[in-house]
């Protein structure tokens, strides 16, 4: 049961973080994938269909980039809209986990009294 909870708050943050890791930098598939997988532990299987979704929802873009080292690299770009919808849903988590965790702060572990 924890587990299929630790995945649903994962999904329901996936997009946050991706918005959050282009709104500093263009970065590639892979880049993308790995620091969600150190970060919270999502994999490659979920961010690709993810980043499909973001951009025909027309919160991201792509160009190619000549790899020295393979063949040519995707990079992922926030447009106007994506940085719009970040900058909207970082206030509302910011709003949201502040009052998760003031309820968290304030219960107990024994039950009610």
């Amino acid at each position: 049961m924890v587990e299929a909870v630790q995945v649903q708050l994962k999904k329901g943050v996936l997009e946050l973080c991706v918005l959050a890791l282009l709104s500093r930098e263009d970065t590639y598939g892979y880049e993308i994938a790995s620091r969600l997988t150190e970060g919270i532990g999502m994999g490659e299987g979920t961010i690709y269909p993810l980043m499909r979704r973001m951009q025909s929802d027309g919160l991201v873009g792509t160009y190619l980039v000549e790899s020295p080292s393979g063949p040519s690299r995707k990079y992922y770009r926030l447009t106007d809209f994506g940085r719009t919808r970040f900058e909207a849903q970082k206030t509302e988590w910011t709003a949201f986990s502040a009052a998760v965790d003031a309820i968290l702060k304030n219960a107990s572990l024994g039950g009610a009294k």
